[in-house]
Formats: structure tokens, sequence, C-alpha cells
């Protein structure tokens, strides 16, 4: 199933407009802008007029299917959300009009391809509202996911780690079988204004570039991961890597949470100190008060030693008299 060389080895890659992912899922997987939101919105619309036509026939009929089939029919649209999200079947018939099919990954007429990914052409994958797609392009797969400002290269290898991973998050995948579309023509590239023609050296430069911008401390720990990678396997380097962006993650959030590198310190050394505790100082004075206060209450007050007591009357006359005998005696 493998696809030609097709437009000159260029990558066709679609940056996400508004909530436009199915568009761009569509248009990877066919590799040119081959279908617009009107499109996609005509073939829902198409869609919900036959499911219509086809609950209106159950619904004259007598019982609960009835009943069923009149609560369908006042609902809105069974194929594209108020947000812009289609349907399956939308994709399904987008893909239908170059006779393509969609097949889920875990039927049965997917075959080996659920544990042999590599002998597909192309996966869509869908979870909540969003879709993208999964591409060999001139034998070399690609990650063109709308999220991403480049389409991602992915090895042999890492494809069928990295579905596995899908799946087991949740996500609904679909294998593309057909034959595709070899050749558009590049006057259409600009027609939606959002589609652009990569070669597979720029797209991996334009990764490479966001990465190291979006995660600046893999540039401090890759040269210790690079000395540790050596003798390891392909397998141990992704869980490698995966480890170290989950740590570096982890990281992140626990310093966003606790409110800078800091916090958490000064938070942990004002818990430690006792709630409203005195100063020494203030401590020791509130003592010596409270001593001083004791002491008083427990003792009777009475004359301090130091203090000098005034004379007595007499004890002042018997002075008097004898300095009076004094001077007499030197007259004499």
């Amino acid at each position: 199933m493998d696809a030609a060389a097709s437009n000159g080895g260029l990558l066709y890659h679609e940056v996400q407009e508004g909530k436009l992912c199915a568009v761009h899922c569509v248009n990877t997987a066919l590799q040119g802008p081959f279908f617009s939101e009107f499109d996609l919105a005509a073939l829902a619309a198409d869609l919900d007029q036959r499911e219509r036509l086809v609950m209106l026939e159950g619904s004259q009929s007598p019982g609960a299917a009835n009943a069923a089939a009149g609560d369908f029919l006042t609902e809105g649209s069974h194929n594209v959300s108020l947000g812009g999200d289609f349907s399956i079947q939308v994709l399904q018939k987008a893909l239908e009009v170059w006779d393509l099919q969609v097949i889920p990954l875990d039927s049965p007429a997917a075959g080996s391809s659920l544990f042999d990914p590599e002998q597909e052409v192309a996966f869509i994958c869908h979870l909540q509202d969003h879709w993208f797609c999964i591409r060999k392009v001139n034998g070399e797969w690609y990650n063109f996911n709308s999220l991403y400002p480049a389409p991602e290269h992915l090895s042999k290898f890492y494809l069928s780690a990295f579905i596995d991973t899908l799946k087991g998050s949740g996500w609904s995948i679909f294998a593309v079988r057909g034959n595709f579309p070899k050749e558009c023509p590049m006057a259409t590239e600009g027609s939606n204004g959002f589609g652009q023609w990569l070669t597979p050296d720029d797209a991996q430069k334009i990764t490479a570039s966001c990465n190291q911008v979006q995660t600046p401390t893999h540039q401090v720990q890759s040269p210790l991961l690079g000395q540790q990678s050596e003798g390891m396997s392909e397998m141990d380097m992704i869980a490698a890597q995966q480890e170290e962006a989950d740590l570096n993650a982890a990281i992140a959030a626990s310093l966003m949470d606790a409110g800078g590198p800091f916090s958490s310190y000064h938070a942990a050394q004002e818990s430690s100190k006792p709630q409203d505790a005195p100063s020494p100082v203030i401590e020791a004075a509130s003592s010596k008060d409270s001593n001083q206060e004791e002491a008083d209450k427990s003792e009777p007050s009475a004359p301090c030693e130091d203090t000098q007591e005034p004379a007595s009357g007499s004890d002042t006359k018997t002075e008097v008299s004898s300095v009076e005998e004094k001077e007499s005696a030197k007259e004499d």
C-alpha cells in the first residue's frame, strides 16, 4: 500500500484555524487543500437530511420507536456541533469522494494493521473535539497534527509505539485505504489561507526550533541524556526522553502551583515558627516585672536600710550646748 512520491517530495500541512481540525485532517490525509469548511458543512447537512428522512419513516410506526424518532427530529445536527466539530461520517463521506475507505483500527476489517501499522498509508485519529492525521509521504511517516507548526517525522519503530499510546489514551483511530491522489496543483495552495508546502528539511528545522523555544530545559539536560544514550536501544531512548519530559513538566507545574521557586521555602519557615511568639528581650522583661510584682505582694513594706533618719529633738539640744561650752572655754 506504499504511496509513490508525490508533489515533488513536498509535504502539505495545515496549521489550526479556529475549530477546523476536521478540515485539516482530511486535507493532510489527501496531501492538498481539497476541502474547505463549507464543503464539510454541506456534507454534514446532507447526512442530517438523510437521517431525518429515515427517522421520519420510523416515526410513523407506533410504540417506543415513534417517541425516539420524534426526539431525534427535534434535536439539532448530529454530524456537526455548534463548535464546528464534524462526525466521523462526514470525514468518511469526504474521503469517499476520492474512493478512499475509512476502517476502524480495532475492527476485524483492519486485519493485521492493528499490530503492524507500517503496511498502511494513513490514519485519522479523533478524541473529544480534535482530529488529526498520521500519513506516510514518500516512504516516511509524519504526524500532521494541525496544532503543530510543521509535520513531525515519525520513525517506523516509533509509529507503532505512538499508535499504541493513542489507543491507550482513548483515541479513536481509523485506517484510510485506497488510491490516494498523487499530485495536487500548487496553484490551490492559497485557496484556504492556512495550508503550506514544506520540504522535509524545512519541516524538521521548524519543529526543532519550536521545541527549543518551548522547552529550554532540554538544552541543559540533553548532553547528559546524550552520554547516557550510548549503548541504549531505541525503545530505551524513547522511554528516557518521555521520562525526562514528564519530569520537567512536573517540576514546572509544582513551581507554578507554589507561586515561585522560593515561596515553598519561605512558607516552610513561616509555618515552623510559633504563632505570635514574643521576642526574648520582651519575654525577659515581662518575666522580671512579674517576679518584682510577686515580691512586692509577699513582703511587708519596710524602711530601706541605707536611708538616714533625721535626729530627734533631744539629741539636737545636746549638740548645741556642747558647742557653747567649747566656745566659752576658748574665751577663758
